[in-house]
């Protein structure tokens, strides 16, 4: 087995994680939907607001895919429009993908 790449997160995903973590956010439980969703609820409308201004200064394609589920890469002006009416649900959802690209991936190659 050869090691090929290792892509770091990308620095949309950084920005949002240094808001999140300003926020008491936990970077180790983004992917858990529920502790994301019981956070936000101890936060205020202006911290929320804070959140959703960082998902549309840090735009990343697959946060616009969250939203338009038929296009590759999602469509910006759609993004924008949704961020700004999120539920708790799919602002959870949104910081759970945030985690997931949070991850540094590793690409192998196993030689035959």
């Amino acid at each position: 087995m050869k090691k090929i790449v290792e892509q770091s997160p990308p620095r949309e995903a950084l920005g949002i994680l240094t808001t999140l973590e300003g926020l008491g956010f936990n970077d180790q439980l983004l992917g858990s939907e529920k502790h994301v969703v019981e956070k936000l609820k101890t936060l205020d409308d202006k911290e929320i607001e804070r959140i959703n201004q960082a998902f549309v200064k840090y735009n990343h394609p697959r946060f616009m895919k969250a939203f338009s589920y038929h296009l590759p890469f999602g469509a910006k002006q759609t993004y924008r429009e949704q961020i700004e009416h999120l539920n708790p649900e799919k602002l959870a959802y949104l910081i759970k993908i945030c985690g997931f690209l949070m991850q540094t991936k590793v690409y192998l190659f196993w030689p035959s």
